[in-house]
């Protein structure tokens, strides 16, 4: 198959239309030529010139006429001139573009570059392309002589040249605004595994390299990038099979479901060439039940030779198509449309023929290739949506705007304002003397509303349009389709209204599921990478104890807030319950009634003592060291009331610091005792020194001592270091545990280490006295006593370290009652025994008598 540009280049296709003022226009994209091997007996001629016809772009011209002839008919906008047009199609090829772009300048048929022929033409504007390789080339020339330059196609400015020349004018938003409106959707819906067809040229390279940094930075990835020809023929048949599969296999091996199109305007026409080459049997093959996603150069048509076909595998499809509003009187236009309007209408015949399959009279390929004649009543309405659409299309409502910006420039030519004659530098100029030059300044400061209702202008950079529709495709048997609007992206809207979508409109390609690598990680669980593959691909671990997942999908479990905890499938945080212990609990019960127990017991015994003070075992063993012993002990045994209960700054100041200091006249008069009675036994030998130390001024003297150094100690405590009310939200899994913080762990540490100092001094003295005769002492019960209360605190350190919560003051409450009842166990119920039962041996008699029994023992 030979390639066209091989051969000389064809006559341009035109539409004319004389006037004051010309508006000229270069459709991209209508026309292309394509060889075809005829059937005729003459067999020198093998290949024939067949202008292919797009069918449905043809409304942009539609849209240009429409709008001239509009404006001819207002007389509000320029009374008594008549604009003109002259359209020119550019067959995609560079060498169409210079040409027809330099016809629209000159009449000469010799094109003489950067030179001016006198015949030149009047044409103060030109409206075109609608890609942006046609629109760069048109600049070329157009910028050259500032003749100002309206594209109505919406792409990404590259060139800078292009971009920053001052005549060119951006009728539609750029295609940049359309990369967050594919984030935003595919965010709004999930998906996360996507696929991708570019063209491959400049264009195309550059947006894949652009939206796959936007994908990576918002946690998507691309399964597949694919590269489709931006060319309208192929050389070989082995290439089309090769660009065939390289289009088919990517569907067909990935678990993407959702795929996104970036080309142009003639993408549909090949990418569905290629997938018919690559399966015929693709439209029934449920590895293309996908959701498509179109950019707005993207419109779904195919050519009239492609009549057979159609569009059902795009079914579902979301297309970013330019804003667009039904014009006023635009479809009855349409309607209105006859074949018999071929004349000084180039494209007419060609489209009239292709559209509706059949042949005029004066027809260019001869009709021995088809039967079938025009009848001439054909109408546009009739032909399905993939041949013309009767609603106006973007790029056509982009054109019809056009058209009105230049008009509405040209009538502030007449205007008095004084800032439209500083713009023409104060002087009045007639429209046949206007240079393009001179419109710049009064089309940059258009404004105007359309018929549509909408207003239209130039922004800074000298662009208009508003935003993008997202519309939706719903295709039919009959080859017929329906796009409903479901959303809009608009980056120059109020916050939080730049990307809507209604989701409730959209119809679904059949069997479609979720566009992701993987299952999503359900609530509980987090992302954890498999070694090798893209991020978006994953497995899901269960979150790590103490965190949660509360969402699908998140990367990392996040710790619970201190006062909470996780739930049983880490999915949620349950605030944590506040925990003390109460006096109605079970356990604060138990300790309550122990307390009331003991403490009553030793009321009793105290008064059994006082009762029986003169009795000779009370008097044996120091009145005032037992009382103030007995009463110590009473309350050490109130004292576990001050951990029971929600802790106050009160309860918290006193906890500690009284209850060493009760527990350490307890012990320092156990002590006194000890001593006493190992110094008054040594005294009785003959020739002891002992006999001066005899008497209650070493008993006191030593209670105080010992009393007075643990008070000091507790005094520095509560001055430097109080304890305090406090919650301790790490302990305990579920619970809030409200507590006093000692403040100073040194100084509680330092308390006990006291407290325990002594009743080691104490057990060594009871032990070294144990074997004194009994009527003098009562050793061997301290020694008793001492033993089990210091095996109760030495016990007490390690549960104290190991255990939580409200239990830790448990076992500080039971360690002090355990103590407590070891000393007035073992000290005072053998004297309560032989006090109350046994009176007989509570007789001085009978102790002289145990007193001489010793001696002789000893």
């Amino acid at each position: 198959m030979k390639h066209p540009l091989n051969k000389p280049v064809p006559v341009p296709h035109e539409w004319y239309q004389s006037g004051d003022i010309l508006i000229g226009g270069i459709t991209s994209h209508i026309f292309y030529y394509f060889h075809e091997i005829t059937f005729k007996v003459n067999p020198s001629q093998e290949f024939l010139e067949v202008p292919i016809v797009v069918t449905k772009f043809y409304q942009h011209v539609l849209a240009l006429v429409y709008a001239v002839n509009e404006i001819n008919e207002n007389p509000k906008i320029l009374p008594n001139v008549t604009l003109g047009f002259h359209i020119y199609d550019s067959y995609y090829d560079a060498r169409m573009t210079y040409r027809t772009t330099l016809d629209l300048l000159f009449k000469a048929q010799k094109f003489v570059p950067l030179y001016k022929c006198h015949t030149q033409k009047n044409v103060l504007a030109v409206i075109g392309g609608l890609s942006s390789e046609i629109s760069f080339h048109m600049t070329d020339i157009l910028s050259l002589y500032k003749i100002p330059q309206l594209t109505y196609g919406s792409f990404a400015l590259k060139r800078s040249d292009a971009a920053w020349s001052p005549s060119f004018y951006l009728m539609a938003p750029s295609e940049v605004d359309q990369y967050m409106g594919i984030i935003h959707l595919l965010q709004h819906f999930g998906w996360t595994w996507v696929g991708l067809l570019a063209v491959d040229d400049e264009n195309g390279e550059h947006f894949v390299q652009t939206l796959q940094a936007f994908l990576s930075q918002n946690q998507m990835c691309l399964a597949f990038t694919g590269e489709i020809r931006n060319q309208a023929h192929w050389n070989t048949l082995h290439e089309i099979n090769t660009m065939a599969s390289n289009i088919y296999l990517p569907f067909k091996d990935s678990k993407a479901n959702t795929c996104i199109i970036y080309g142009e305007s003639r993408t549909i026409i090949s990418l569905s060439t290629l997938m018919l080459l690559g399966d015929p049997g693709y439209k029934e093959n449920i590895s293309m039940r996908k959701v498509w996603i179109m950019i707005g150069q993207v419109d779904f048509t195919l050519t009239g030779f492609q009549r057979e076909w159609d569009l059902q595998s795009f079914h579902g499809a979301l297309a970013f198509t330019i804003h667009s509003k039904e014009l006023l009187g635009f479809k009855k236009f349409l309607q209105t449309l006859k074949p018999s309007w071929t004349e000084e209408n180039g494209f007419l015949g060609d489209f009239w023929e292709q559209a509706f399959d059949c042949s005029l009279p004066n027809a260019r390929v001869s009709q021995e290739l088809d039967g079938t004649s025009c009848t001439g009543e054909e109408t546009l309405e009739s032909l399905p949506g993939i041949f013309f659409e009767i609603h106006t299309s973007g790029e056509s409502y982009s054109i019809y705007n056009a058209v009105y910006a230049v008009a509405h420039a040209l009538h502030d030519v007449y205007s008095t304002k004084p800032n439209n004659r500083a713009r023409l530098e104060g002087k009045h100029v007639e429209l046949q003397d206007l240079q393009p030059w001179q419109l710049h300044p009064l089309l940059q400061n258009t404004l105007f509303n359309n018929s549509a209702g909408e207003k239209i202008t130039f922004n800074q950079n000298w662009e208009t349009g508003a935003g993008f529709d997202i519309t939706n495709l719903i295709t039919f048997s009959n080859k017929s389709f329906l796009k409903v609007k479901v959303g809009q992206v608009d980056p120059h809207a109020r916050r939080g209204e730049e990307f809507i979508i209604n989701e409730d409109m959209i119809v679904w390609q059949r069997s479609f599921t979720l566009s992701i690598c993987n299952d999503y990680c359900h609530p509980g669980f987090q992302k954890k990478r498999k070694e090798g593959e893209k991020f978006c691909c994953y497995d899901c671990s269960p979150c790590p104890h103490g965190e949660i997942s509360n969402q699908k999908d998140l990367d990392d479990c996040i710790k619970c807030p201190e006062d909470q905890y996780p739930s049983k499938d880490h999915d949620q945080c349950i605030p944590k319950a506040i925990s003390f212990l109460h006096y109605k609990e079970l356990l604060g019960t138990i300790l309550t009634s122990i307390v009331v127990s003991c403490s009553l017991i030793t009321l009793m015994v105290l008064g059994t003592f006082i009762k029986h003070r003169d009795t000779p075992i009370v008097k044996a063993n120091n009145r005032d060291i037992t009382y103030t012993l007995l009463i110590s002990l009473l309350l050490c045994f109130l004292c576990p009331l001050l951990f029971l209960g929600e802790p106050r700054k009160v309860t918290c100041f006193l906890q500690q610091s009284a209850f060493g200091i009760i527990f350490t006249v307890a012990v320092s008069c156990v002590l006194a005792k000890t001593i006493t009675v190992f110094v008054a036994f040594m005294a009785t030998k003959p020739g002891s020194s002992m006999r001066k130390w005899i008497g209650k001024r070493l008993t006191i003297s030593i209670v105080l001592s010992c009393s007075l150094i643990q008070a000091a100690i507790c005094m520095a405590w509560l001055e430097t270091s109080p304890p305090f009310p406090d919650f301790d939200m790490q302990s305990m899994t579920t619970e809030i545990v409200a507590k006093c913080n000692e403040g100073s762990h040194i100084m509680f540490y330092a308390v006990l280490s006291y407290m325990g100092l002594l009743s080691l001094i104490s057990l060594t003295v009871a032990f070294l006295a144990r074997k004194l005769p009994d009527s003098f002492n009562e050793a061997k019960f301290i020694t008793f006593s001492m033993l089990i209360f210091c095996s109760v605190w030495v016990s007490f350190v390690p549960t104290y370290l190991s255990t939580k919560g409200k239990y830790l003051v448990a076992v500080e409450s039971f360690s002090i009652l355990a103590s407590s009842s070891g000393l007035l166990g073992c000290i005072f119920f053998p004297k309560c025994y032989m006090i109350l039962l046994r009176p007989d041996l509570n007789t001085r008699k009978q102790i002289t008598r145990k007193a001489d029994q010793s001696k002789i023992f000893l």
